[in-house]
């Protein structure tokens, strides 16, 4: 059974909003340790008391990497110019899973091959399958994948992709840092989409700028 003070970690940890806060030393524990009883209560199936979850936040306030430190100080970016761009006024369509799904990917992937200067990526999940282009690109996508079923389509995206090092992969929680911070900054994320020296961030257009400003103060020069 988990104890007190390892389910108050996992619900502080989960959230980029009480982890910041309470590092940062701008949460009232005992304010936080109220609102957070009845959570505990049922998830332990037993009383907490008050007193025990402000001790479980203190010892773990205690853990946290301290005000002066900047927890995305691992975070290894290309040494380029070019390192951070953005790509305007994205579609993205999901449809169904089905037979046909990896005809019409080839087809797109084919056609669209002539055409460099489009923002185009094609994925295929368990259970769906996913395009996210330019909208010059959209009567294409349209007729490639006439007839499947069509989930969701969503209009008004933006990409920010920002440039990794080719060795980023062995920084532990590297994309993690880069989250937290656009999500203290209230960042929605629409997608993302990863390789192995860039990180591209779909957004609804009215977060792009805000994106972009969080990501170019990781950017080193």
């Amino acid at each position: 059974m988990l104890s007190i003070a390892t389910r108050v970690e996992r619900i502080v940890m989960e959230s980029p909003f009480l982890s910041e806060g309470l590092r940062r030393g701008l949460i009232n524990l005992s304010e936080l340790a109220r609102q957070l009883q009845p959570q505990l209560e049922s998830d332990l199936w037993k009383p907490v008391g008050q007193a025990a979850v402000v001790m479980a936040l203190r010892r773990l306030a205690e853990r946290l990497p301290g005000q002066g430190c900047d927890d995305t100080r691992e975070i290894l970016l290309a040494r380029r110019t070019g390192q951070l761009t953005a790509r305007t006024d994205l579609v993205e369509l999901t449809w169904r899973e089905s037979p046909r799904i990896d005809h019409c990917h080839r087809e797109l992937l084919a056609q669209a091959g002539r055409r460099g200067d489009m923002f185009l990526t094609a994925t295929r999940g368990v259970n769906e399958a996913m395009v996210i282009c330019s909208r010059p690109l959209i009567p294409l996508v349209e007729a490639v994948f006439d007839g499947e079923c069509l989930l969701a389509r969503l209009e008004n995206l933006d990409a920010v992709t920002l440039q990794l090092t080719a060795d980023s992969h062995r920084t532990p929680g590297i994309y993690h840092a880069i989250l937290k911070k656009l999500a203290w900054d209230k960042v929605n994320l629409v997608n993302l989409i990863s390789t192995h020296t860039e990180l591209t961030l779909i957004l609804e257009r009215q977060h792009t700028g805000a994106a972009f400003a969080v990501l170019a103060s990781l950017v080193q020069h």
